[in-house]
This record gives structure tokens, sequence and C-alpha cells, in this order.
């Protein structure tokens, strides 16, 4: 069964980057544009919305990390981001996080 967008939401954590590199190296993580919705992004993934997903894929929106991305990320390993796993895949997205 397909978890829902609510169910998704829900599991939206906070990783270090430290902790990421490793699903990077096994071609598994996502980076998702900072001005979408995590939830609704990682639903679109598990249901295999394939014309959705292409169409941020072509425009830029979701995508593999960058070799400069990366580089930057591995400066500060402490770096946060905001992630859901969607296996196989760890969608992650570099915003602004309201940690209180």
């Amino acid at each position: 069964m397909k978890p829902g967008k609510e169910e998704l939401a829900l599991a939206i954590d906070v990783a270090e980057w430290g902790w990421l590199r490793v699903h990077l190296e096994r071609d598994g993580l996502i980076l998702i544009s900072s001005d979408m919705d995590l939830a609704e992004a990682g639903w679109r993934i598990a249901t295999d919305d394939t014309p959705v997903i292409s169409g941020w894929i072509e425009s830029g929106t979701v995508g593999k990390p960058s070799l400069a991305q990366i580089a930057k990320w591995d400066e500060d390993k402490g770096k946060q981001f905001q992630m859901l796993i969607v296996s196989p895949y760890i969608l992650i997205q570099d915003k602004a996080l309201n940690i209180q």
C-alpha cells in the first residue's frame, strides 16, 4: 500500500549531511527544490507519477545534487536538511529549518 501525503508529511525529519552522504554514494539521494512541498514530492515519487516527476526533472526542481553542492556540504558535515524516506530513495531539501 502506498503512503498518503498526510502520512508522508508526518514522516519528514531532519538529518545532517554527514548522515546522508552514504545514501549519495549508493545513488539513493534526491534533492528537492526548497520551494516545493516535500510531502507532495514524496507522494508523487511513491505513486510513480511519471509525467509530473519527469516535468520536475526537466525543470531542475528535482534531481541529483551537483558536484559543487556536494563539495560545499562536505565542508560542513553538520549541515542540516529536511529529509523524507521514500524507499529506496532519501529525499532531501535544503531549506531553513524551523526547529523549536
